[in-house]
């Protein structure tokens, strides 16, 4: 029998994001999405709303991307696969699971990247890879 986990979501970010760097250098990027969903109840005088807390992790270059240019409050379109983690609490020794995204792909929604005039969280690494060399040649470059 086939199988499908495939998550999409949109929604906005309840904290900045937390980049952090495995010993192996691989960047881990931790957020957390809120996602509305409204409705109105069976009279259709009331309008009904609740809000789902998602926590999503993003590895690699997209970790990097999404720590450098989203902040709490951005919208952003994820997809991902949903993910179980299981644990042991230290202090009750009970064991505990937590259902969350494992982020394959992103899209910024309002205000992601240099082109909507945001900038970067870091300074220090202000351009992706792809954006420095496409602006490191300038206009002297083109032959017409």
């Amino acid at each position: 029998m086939p199988n499908l986990n495939k998550v999409m979501l949109i929604g906005r970010l309840t904290r900045d994001p937390d980049l952090r760097y495995a010993a192996n250098g691989l960047g881990i990027c931790k957020l957390g999405l809120a996602v509305n969903r409204s409705w109105h109840d069976k009279s259709g005088e009331k309008r009904r709303e609740e809000t789902t807390f998602i926590d999503v992790d993003a590895f690699g270059k997209q970790a990097e991307t999404l720590g450098q240019y989203l902040q709490k409050g951005k919208s952003v379109y994820v997809e991902g696969r949903l993910k179980l983690d299981s644990w042991e609490d230290k202090q009750t020794g009970q064991k505990r699971t937590k259902l969350g995204v494992a982020l394959e792909s992103f899209q910024f929604i309002d205000g992601g990247g240099e082109s909507s005039g945001v900038t970067p969280r870091s300074q220090d690494n202000a351009l992706a890879p792809s954006e420095s060399t496409a602006s490191a040649s300038g206009d002297d470059d083109i032959p017409f």
